[in-house]
C-alpha cells in the first residue's frame, strides 16, 4: 500500500503517543512492520538510555530516515507473524528496545519488545 505525501505530512505532525497508536493500527491492518537495513542488518539508534531498533508503519515513512548517516539503508517489511515469532524474542535476548515511529525532531515512544508485542496484540481489530 502506498500513501500520499499529504498523508505522510499529516501523520508526521502527530505526537509520539498518537504515532504509536497509528503504527499499531496500521501494523495490525497491513500485517507488516517496516525497518531500515543494510548488508550488516537493521538500523540501530541509541537514545538517552537504550539501544533501539526503530520501526515504522509504512515504507515511505521509513525512507525519510534513509539520509545522512543512514543514507544507503533500505526499507524492509517484516511480516507481523515473523515479528511475533522471531523479533520480539531476539530483541529481548539482545537487550534491545524498540523506538516506535521516530521522526527527525521527535524520537518517539521507546518500548521493550514485550510491551510492543502487548500493544500490537491488545489492539487487534
Amino acid at each position: 500500500m502506498s500513501i500520499t505525501e499529504q498523508k505522510i505530512q499529516d501523520i508526521c505532525r502527530l505526537d509520539a503517543e498518537k504515532r504509536l497508536n497509528y503504527l499499531v493500527k496500521q501494523v495490525n491492518e497491513l500485517q507488516q512492520i517496516w525497518i531500515l537495513t543494510d548488508e550488516h542488518g537493521a538500523v540501530m539508534m541509541t537514545t538517552d538510555e537504550e539501544d533501539c531498533i526503530p520501526v515504522w508503519p509504512h515504507e515511505e515513512v521509513a525512507m525519510l530516515w534513509a539520509t545522512g548517516e543512514w543514507q544507503g539503508f533500505e526499507p524492509k517489511a517484516i511480516s507481523l507473524n515473523e515479528w511475533n515469532n522471531k523479533w520480539t524474542q531476539g530483541l529481548e535476548q539482545d537487550e534491545l528496545s524498540i523506538v516506535v515511529f521516530p521522526l527527525p525532531e521527535d524520537t518517539g515512544a521507546i518500548m521493550y519488545p514485550d510491551e510492543f508485542e502487548f500493544e500490537l496484540k491488545s489492539k487487534k481489530q
